[in-house]
């Protein structure tokens, strides 16, 4: 799939603009944080300061300029296998390097040899390839689940963040849907298998 059209399927997905005091990258528009617009200094109003004001005049096409550059080539995505490019850049954009460490420590569990550090160099890209080369479509799913058990550890971790997991009714937040849009439907979990993970949550 071609990146900008990745790009623009993210910034479909992340919607407009919030400012949920419980998600720490603060004021988001199109899935562009107030921190990333602090870190290119994009004053978008001119008035000397970069703020929540300068997050709600975003642009659509302006995100998707932001999340190529900064969040596809520059992390070098562009040098992993073709059938993982959509998933991991979409993590990226929601994680951070995170994306990355995911990925390496996946490869790393099926015993290719390479650093943890969040960084898509030739060593996770060669090893990416060779896993990829075995069945590509199993590591996208493999990625895909990990990336849920991802989500799960942290909303385990920090109760604030369950709401993103998990939504007001019960079900399934937009991590986890996010998660495995990515993931073959046969890996999806059921509802009691997700009411099963998340109970604890109300202890």
């Amino acid at each position: 799939m071609d990146p900008r059209q990745i790009a623009q399927e993210i910034i479909a997905r992340e919607g407009g603009y919030v400012n949920d005091p419980d998600d720490p990258g603060g004021a988001t528009n199109h899935g562009v944080t107030i921190h990333t617009l602090r870190r290119l200094g994009l004053d978008l109003n001119r008035d000397g300061r970069v703020d929540a004001r300068d997050v709600r005049r975003l642009t659509a096409a302006q995100a998707e300029e932001i999340f190529l550059r900064d969040y596809f080539h520059r992390p070098r995505l562009d040098l992993l296998p073709a059938s993982l490019q959509a998933t991991v850049f979409d993590m990226q954009v929601n994680s951070g390097s995170q994306a990355v460490r995911l990925l390496q420590r996946l490869l790393r569990d099926m015993a290719y040899d390479l650093a943890i550090d969040g960084v898509c160099g030739p060593q996770t890209a060669r090893a990416a390839h060779a896993a990829a080369a075995v069945h590509s479509a199993a590591l996208v799913d493999a990625y895909g689940i990990a990336r849920r058990n991802y989500y799960f550890d942290l909303a385990d971790r920090r109760p604030a963040m369950r709401k993103y997991a998990r939504s007001r009714a019960g079900g399934k937040g937009g991590w986890i849907l996010r998660a495995e849009s990515f993931v073959t439907d046969h890996y999806h979990l059921s509802i009691a298998e997700f009411d099963a993970r998340t109970r604890h949550w109300e202890n």
